[in-house]
């Protein structure tokens, strides 16, 4: 499957946010050999050459913006409310599973109980859409305005990736 993901990042230049962006992404699908892979790949909305990815799936995205942009403040909403959507969704599906199931059902992963569980508490990967420029994924809001304001020169770059 495929989602978009943000990294919000330091920089000076729109350049120089594209190249850390990557740098995050590398470290999330594991290029980087310190870092396990979270995400099977990605591809940035800078990348022409694909067709199944990227601008192909999602039509034009900038490719990194200022935060304090309007495409900066788009890009950051749509990562907060898919991190927030997805994070209620499981949510609710655990609240449910606690309510109607027993503990063996809730072992036995019953209407994929325990994967709720997982993701409510997972800290990267297909429920978090929103990292920090250490591939730390941004799980609740004190984290994300944490982040928002640590710095003055912060851009949100998207990428394209499969999981």
């Amino acid at each position: 499957m495929h989602i978009v993901i943000y990294t919000l990042v330091e920089a000076s230049t729109h350049d120089d946010a594209l190249a850390t962006g990557k740098t995050v992404f590398d470290q999330l699908v594991g290029a980087d050999p310190h870092a396990s892979a979270v995400f099977d790949y990605y591809v940035t909305f800078d990348e022409e050459d694909t067709s199944v990815a990227g601008k192909a799936r999602w039509g034009e995205l900038p490719t990194a913006a200022p935060v304090d942009s309007d495409d900066g403040q788009d890009l950051l909403e749509r990562g907060w409310e898919a991190t927030n959507e997805a994070f209620e969704r499981n949510l609710e599906r655990v609240k449910d599973a606690l309510n109607e199931l027993s503990d063996e059902a809730i072992m036995r992963d019953r209407d994929l109980a325990r994967h709720a569980f997982h993701q409510v508490g997972a800290y990267d990967g297909p429920t978090i859409f929103l990292y920090d420029e250490y591939a730390n994924g941004i799980r609740h809001r004190g984290q994300l305005d944490r982040v928002l304001e640590a710095s003055e020169e912060l851009w949100i770059v998207p990428a394209d990736v499969h999981f």
